[in-house]
């Protein structure tokens, strides 16, 4: 049967549809015709995943400009300033907070339908977790950051429940920032376990932190109230590895075994050779394949050719 598969999340957005949010942005289309090249772009990204065998697919967060833009955008009590970047190449709408944080309605459930209806394998539903979404906001409402982070887990908890609701079986919360600040560690594992409650029992939940040292935080972070934990191992050294024996022995990890910073395409023989090192580590039955990141900075094809040795090479397992 081979290793079990998914991706992290972001798949590249064609050409098409770069065009399309661009057109939108200048007011030359309406937001009904976006939302159709948006579909037209999912249903290729699905169709995409399913052809190559991904286990677990996405709709490739196409619709998303950022993982934190595209939920403060829509929800009460925030507004988004100007472009900041985050590491590398890649930037997002920064937010202030000017109110009290409230979601007059469902951000991700719709699109998570319209792809499960359009997929004959399980569909991932993915949410920003509420401390990167405080810790990239201007905060001008809270009085403390442990106040702001506990109210927006209240949000995406209330996001969970209506994804949940519709059928939802495997969660992603992503937390790139919850490695910044090591002394608030327990707030963010407090606040990830107000969301996550909500679905135990009920759905597989994973988070994915990325873009720091986590060095000095792994242990903590094997810890967190999640059921699998998503980890770049691709792009890092040695020392991850070996760290992998603190995983609790009721998680799961997902092997981040593609390097999504690299533009060259991996052999089916390199990534073979790093879910190697991860099975000398930990079991198979308790590990997932999947790329570092997401691969929206990646050209469409590379990204496509490098899950395509993603795959080939988790099935010899």
């Amino acid at each position: 049967m081979g290793l079990l598969t998914t991706t992290v999340g972001w798949l590249p957005k064609p050409t098409s549809l770069l065009r399309a949010r661009w057109r939108f942005s200048e007011g030359e289309i309406e937001a009904e015709e976006l939302r159709r090249v948006e579909d037209a772009a999912m249903r290729a990204a699905l169709e995409l995943q399913q052809r190559i065998g991904l286990d677990v697919l996405v709709d490739g967060q196409l619709d998303r400009g950022d993982m934190v833009g595209h939920f403060a955008a829509r929800l009460e009590g925030m507004e988004l300033l100007g472009l900041v970047r985050c590491f590398g190449n890649r930037y997002y709408r920064r937010p202030r907070i000017v109110g009290e944080v409230r979601r007059a309605e469902p951000i991700t459930v719709e699109r998570w339908k319209a792809a499960s209806a359009l997929a004959s394998r399980p569909v991932k539903a993915i949410v920003t977790g509420p401390y990167t979404l405080m810790d990239w906001s201007f905060d001008e409402h809270y009085r403390s950051r442990e106040a702001c982070c506990r109210a927006l887990a209240e949000v995406i908890r209330a996001e969970v429940e209506d994804l949940l609701e519709a059928g939802a079986t495997e969660l992603q919360i992503d937390e790139p920032a919850i490695s910044t600040r090591p002394e608030e560690m327990d707030l963010a594992a407090s606040a990830l376990e107000r969301v996550t409650g909500a679905a135990r029992g009920r759905a597989r939940c994973w988070t994915h932190v990325a873009y720091g040292d986590l060095a000095p935080v792994l242990d903590r972070v094997l810890a967190l109230p999640v059921d699998g934990v998503l980890l770049e191992l691709a792009n890092s050294d040695d020392s991850w590895l070996d760290a992998l024996a603190g995983l609790p022995p009721d998680k799961l990890l997902g092997a981040g075994v593609i390097d999504v910073l690299d533009p060259e395409v991996e052999s089916v023989g390199v990534v073979r050779n790093r879910i190697r090192a991860v099975l000398a580590r930990l079991p198979a039955d308790r590990v997932r394949i999947a790329p570092d990141s997401g691969m929206r900075t990646l050209p469409p094809a590379v990204a496509s050719a490098k899950l395509e040795a993603m795959v080939a090479a988790a099935a010899e397992f």
